[in-house]
């Protein structure tokens, strides 16, 4: 009936979540001015930020699909328990009550700060590059159907296609999520209501320096990337230092070339076949023949690891959220997780 044993003493001293548990501490006492204005100050006492944080961080870590099934195993897991903060007989919340408390979150944009915060550890620990980045997207599908697509009522007498002509995107839209657009990335595919995700990874560690989530489009991915390299990348001339930038043939666009020379920045862009003249490349020679881009297009297939760590155990391949700033919220806390778990490899093993 009694046990004299804490859950400190319960868990491994070598156990994986030590390390996370302990970057997560680190990183929300940095963000502490900002969980303070998130408790509640009228009615039943609040979930405290802290420990819905870490919570969440532990349902992408353990690919717990819902919010039930986490309350679920933090009642009974002791693991769980002592990741979040919670003593063996503290009782534990609703799950209606959970979801309503983490849109306290959203609504402070914790998700980013948490994100910068745990980055802040991975550059003291001199562990990003400040030199070779790279960039790619993928898709997450959206919490609609293609049977949830109706006309709008009203429709822009302006589209946003080629010359002002109206797209699909522009006539009709989802019951469900209205800010979802069907897209697919192949021909061969099937266009299904979606997002897309945006990451920066640097090359040194494989670690992820910028996220974000747009509107499903053939222009958003060069465009949501030049805008997160210019906030990460400050603009340096070629000659001063030779950053960088890997990509695949889906980058192979004038606007984003010419984006990164104007950034100082060398640009690893894969090339179509020469014998496709509708695809024309955009590389000067001088950058095709970059001593580093080789090593830049072996290095940007690391970028996939994070992509299905992210879509397969953070559970994002299909989101659950609505909206593409919930969307966004959601992939940038996956997207954090995924930097705990590759920095716990990096960290040293303590004595």
């Amino acid at each position: 009936m009694f046990s004299y044993i804490s859950l400190e003493k319960r868990v491994p001293l070598d156990h994986p979540l030590r390390k996370v548990r302990e970057m997560t501490n680190r990183a929300l006492g940095e963000l502490s001015p900002s969980l303070e204005g998130l408790y509640a100050t009228v009615g039943r006492p609040s979930i405290p930020p802290e420990q819905l944080l870490r919570a969440l961080v532990l349902q992408a870590l353990h690919s717990v699909r819902s919010e039930r099934q986490l309350m679920e195993q933090l009642d009974y897991n002791l693991l769980f328990r002592w990741f979040v903060g919670l003593r063996a007989d503290d009782p534990v919340w609703d799950a209606t009550v959970f979801t309503k408390n983490r849109d306290r979150l959203l609504e402070g944009d914790i998700a980013e700060k948490f994100f910068q915060a745990v980055l802040g550890q991975a550059q003291e620990q001199g562990w990003l590059s400040d030199e070779h980045f790279t960039v790619d997207g993928t898709l997450i599908e959206a919490w609609a159907s293609r049977k949830s697509f109706q006309e709008k009522k009203d429709p822009p007498e302006r589209g946003t296609g080629s010359g002002g002509r109206k797209t699909l995107r522009d006539t009709h839209e989802s019951r469900t999520d209205a800010e979802a657009r069907l897209y697919k990335r192949s021909r061969a595919g099937e266009a299904r209501p979606s997002f897309l995700g945006h990451l920066v990874t640097e090359n040194r560690n494989g670690l992820i320096v910028g996220a974000t989530v747009t509107f499903s489009g053939t222009r958003e991915e060069p465009q949501a990337a030049l805008g997160m390299l210019r906030e990460i990348i400050p603009r340096r001339d070629r000659a001063e230092r030779a950053t960088t930038v890997g990509a695949d043939k889906g980058y192979q666009v004038k606007g984003f070339i010419e984006g990164l020379r104007e950034m100082g920045v060398w640009p690893h862009v894969a090339e179509y076949a020469q014998s496709v003249p509708q695809w024309p490349n955009c590389l000067t020679a001088e950058e095709r023949e970059h001593p580093g881009f080789a090593i830049s297009q072996r290095q940007r297939k690391r970028i996939e690891k994070m992509f299905s760590w992210i879509k397969v155990v953070a559970g994002l391949r299909k989101t659950k959220f609505r909206g593409q700033r919930r969307v966004g919220w959601s992939f940038c806390l996956a997207a954090t997780a995924a930097n705990l778990i590759r920095m716990t490899k990096l960290a040293p093993n303590s004595a």
